[in-house]
């Protein structure tokens, strides 16, 4: 019975959260109540799959928030409520259209995972005698229903687990206790560094340099990167100017661009605490990154382009900006890209995912956090 197949799999999942990703265990709720269950169906008028039912005996959900446990889709388990709910709402939003359409949202469907950003989420067919009888879709606000992502919730669910258990190989990361679903990077084109320094005089793409060295950042650029956004925020200017330059390194070696001579004796310049000034026409590092942008051009290689800009951007712009948008770039490369970071800015404990109220209250002259300050005041009065 795929119903055990559910139980089986939450099994295996709630092991690996445990061990994995705690944080994100601790956001699925205890089990929903048998007279519960019972009751949404009535109140929907459709009977549930019994896999639905014995997914819900043992997880009513999850928590809303950064934290939440969320499937491969970035679906968050919903509960009992939470499915009555969201349910309730598409049928709403299918009445008001030309009517029920299997394509978009019928009555007898019943979603059980939310985006939450947008009405988006994981649904099951709940129409009884049919051989869609429990089957799987997921449900796009702009183009509606989609099945075969699953025959049941039970082998949903057991892929899932299949997919949890395999870790990096299937693009699986943790994070300061969270499950993070990510996509394993591309291979990346090979190029020679052999390639000799062109002259002043060449025509050639010419570097981006639009922030100067005390150029303030927008909390924009910070609130993506979560509670490692709020310790770039708290840290010491210094500290974050180290780690600038240690993640502009890094991306160099990862993109092979450290192979070049100008860049790595630039980066080694930098290290030791050398000041580089704004280039001219035949500065060597200059000539070299105007070099790389030609190439990637050339060969429509955007990952090689975006690194020569953040290489240009660590040695002569603001290092708060530069550590953000190499974080960045580097999340394209690979799937340490957070662990990196941390390491990069010294590895101190980390503060709570931010909200509003934490940029509101932020008190770092590199940073512009005026708009929710101000946003913030409004409240307040």
């Amino acid at each position: 019975m795929t119903a055990d197949l559910v139980q089986e799999s939450w099994t295996r999942i709630d092991a690996w959260l445990r061990e994995h990703a705690p944080r994100t265990f601790a956001t699925l709720r205890p089990p929903a109540g048998a007279g519960e269950i019972a009751a949404a169906q009535e109140k929907l008028g459709v009977v549930f799959p019994p896999d639905l039912v014995a997914s819900l005996l043992r997880h009513d959900g999850a928590l809303e928030g950064p934290e939440a446990f969320r499937f491969d889709t970035d679906d968050r388990l919903l509960g009992v409520a939470g499915i009555l709910a969201d349910t309730e709402f598409l049928r709403g939003i299918a009445q008001g259209s030309d009517g029920e359409d299997e394509q978009y949202w019928l009555r007898d469907y019943v979603k059980f995972g939310s985006y939450d950003v947008t009405s988006d989420g994981l649904l099951l067919d709940c129409r009884t005698g049919r051989d869609s009888f429990g089957a799987v879709g997921r449900f796009f606000d702009e183009t509606g229903t989609r099945f075969g992502q699953g025959d049941s919730l039970g082998g949903y669910l057991a892929g899932l687990a299949d997919t949890l258990e395999r870790g990096r190989d299937a693009g699986i990361v943790t994070f300061n206790g969270r499950l993070l679903w990510e996509v394993n990077p591309p291979a990346r084109q090979k190029w020679s560094a052999d390639d000799p320094l062109p002259a002043p005089d060449e025509q050639l793409p010419e570097l981006d340099l639009p922030y100067g060295p005390a150029d303030l950042l927008h909390v924009s650029h910070l609130d993506g990167h979560e509670e490692l956004g709020a310790l770039i925020a708290l840290l010491p200017y210094e500290r974050v100017a180290e780690a600038a330059r240690k993640q502009v390194r890094r991306l160099a070696v990862d993109t092979g661009l450290n192979d070049y001579p100008e860049v790595a004796a630039a980066l080694d310049a930098w290290e030791r605490g050398t000041a580089r000034p704004r280039p001219d026409r035949t500065d060597p590092l200059a000539l070299r990154l105007r070099a790389v942008l030609a190439q990637a051009d050339a060969g429509r290689d955007r990952t090689r382009r975006w690194a020569a800009e953040k290489i240009a951007l660590g040695i002569w712009g603001p290092p708060y900006r530069s550590v953000c948008e190499s974080a960045e770039f580097r999340s394209h490369v690979t799937l340490d890209w957070r662990a990196d970071l941390h390491e990069d800015l010294g590895g101190p404990p980390l503060p709570p995912i931010p909200d509003d109220r934490f940029w509101a209250t932020l008190n770092n002259p590199a940073i512009d956090s005026s708009w929710y300050a101000d946003e913030y005041g409004q409240e307040e009065d």
